[in-house]
């Protein structure tokens, strides 16, 4: 028997369970979301049809089509079509990741908003206005560090 190149299935499986409990932990997403993200970052084909997916990872096609669905919408996934054939195969999108962090940016970029209009409601009590200005630092200083490394071609994914 040949000696294997990179982990195991057994690995990789393993991995994709932990990818999937970060997904919904962290993100509050469903474990398939996560199972497929984790799934379409180390697979190979890179492009894999549903069928594939839902064997690799344990799901069912039902529950599969609506996170492709998902996945699809927004922009983190794609389906891609070979010539001659009727199977749809979907793949991870390279800027994924750099979407990911953009959305969440987004995110703390309205919060920030926020704080910022709790900032002018005129507090008299500074614990509150401080923990309000402690909100609105922290969330300004992400947004700065990260505009910054990607408007200067740093070591994150445009």
């Amino acid at each position: 028997m040949a000696a294997q190149d990179g982990p195991g299935r057994e690995q990789v499986l393993d991995w994709v369970e932990r990818v999937a409990a970060f997904v919904s932990e962290e993100w509050g997403l469903a474990p398939i979301t996560g199972r497929v993200l984790g799934w379409l970052m180390a697979c190979d084909p890179p492009a894999q049809n549903a069928s594939e997916i839902a064997d690799a990872i344990g799901a069912s096609r039902a529950s599969l089509t609506t996170t492709m669905q998902l996945l699809t919408s927004l922009r983190l996934v794609h389906k891609v079509r070979r010539p001659g054939e009727r199977n749809v195969y979907y793949q991870i999108e390279d800027d994924a990741w750099s979407k990911v962090l953009r959305q969440k940016l987004a995110a703390f970029t309205a919060f920030d908003a926020l704080a910022e209009e709790g900032l002018r409601l005129g507090w008299t009590d500074e614990a509150q206005t401080a923990r309000i200005r402690s909100a609105h630092e922290s969330i300004a200083a992400v947004a700065t560090a990260l505009d910054s490394l990607w408007k200067t071609g740093a070591p994150v994914d445009n």
